[in-house]
């Protein structure tokens, strides 16, 4: 079953891979160099031994979902900072480009553990509060998908422009209050986001939903319980009920009344 699901898998990714663009930068964060399925050349990390830190801490997992097992290592290692960090991508050619950031949450088990921006040549957010394990949990793999282009010396991403100096754009993560910044790999194609190989649809197990669903109800149905056993309404007694005790003290004091009198 797990194999039918791996050759699934590849066959979809594949057939995601016609017309690639034209790489110009490629690089596999915190990892060795690596080339995937559809032919891109990962290089060597180039902030190694210079910015932040690079780890492999992802190759404990027995598997990274929604990519094909030849390309889990471009999501088993990642680099983080304890600040902004970021790299520079060249920009001396007109034309559009698409900028694809790779992440994975293989650390965290939960939600707001890990959230940052993502900023792109310094003025454009294109990533904001990014939260991985909120969007696909721990272990699965998440593309960003960032279109720009360049033209006249100028980047344009939405309708907004920024100055290109140098010849280099400069995508950076921020640093934000929720601990670090991180990014597993990236790479820049020329060419339009149609070009650009996709990740399958992430789908949620069934019977992980429904177990979801279960426990809520049965929270539900518990919090609507009152402990100890049901008290009777006092409204509802009936009278007789209610005054014979007093009956009861008036017959017993009747007698004891009578022999203080007879002394």
């Amino acid at each position: 079953m797990i194999n039918l699901v791996v050759v699934t898998l590849f066959i979809y990714q594949i057939g995601r891979a016609t017309g690639l663009g034209e790489i110009i930068y490629a690089i596999n964060a915190g990892g060795p160099a690596h080339t995937d399925i559809y032919g891109i050349h990962y290089e060597k990390d180039p902030l190694h031994g210079r910015v932040g830190t690079a780890s492999d801490y992802g190759k404990q997992l027995v598997m990274i979902g929604r990519v094909n097992p030849k390309d889990e290592v471009l999501y088993q290692t990642e680099r983080y900072h304890h600040s902004t960090f970021g790299y520079d991508i060249p920009a001396s050619k007109d034309g559009d480009y698409v900028l694809v950031l790779k992440f994975s949450e293989v650390y965290f088990n939960a939600p707001n553990m890990k959230v940052f921006d993502v900023v792109l040549n310094g003025d454009h957010t294109i990533v904001a509060d990014l939260d991985i394990f909120d969007k696909v949990g721990r272990g699965v793999a998440h593309d960003e998908y960032i279109p720009y282009t360049i033209k006249n010396g100028k980047l344009y991403y939405n309708e907004e422009e920024s100055d290109i100096r140098g010849g280099k754009i400069k995508v950076e993560f921020i640093k934000g209050y929720r601990d670090n910044p991180k990014i597993n790999a990236l790479y820049v194609m020329r060419g339009t986001i149609d070009e650009v190989p996709k990740l399958p649809p992430l789908v949620w197990p069934e019977n992980e939903t429904e177990e979801i669903h279960d426990e809520v109800e049965e929270k539900s149905i518990k919090s609507k319980r009152t402990s100890g056993p049901k008290q009777p309404d006092p409204y509802s007694m009936d009278d007789s009920s209610v005054l014979l005790p007093v009956f009861i003290t008036i017959g017993a004091f009747i007698p004891l009344l009578f022999c203080l009198c007879k002394l």
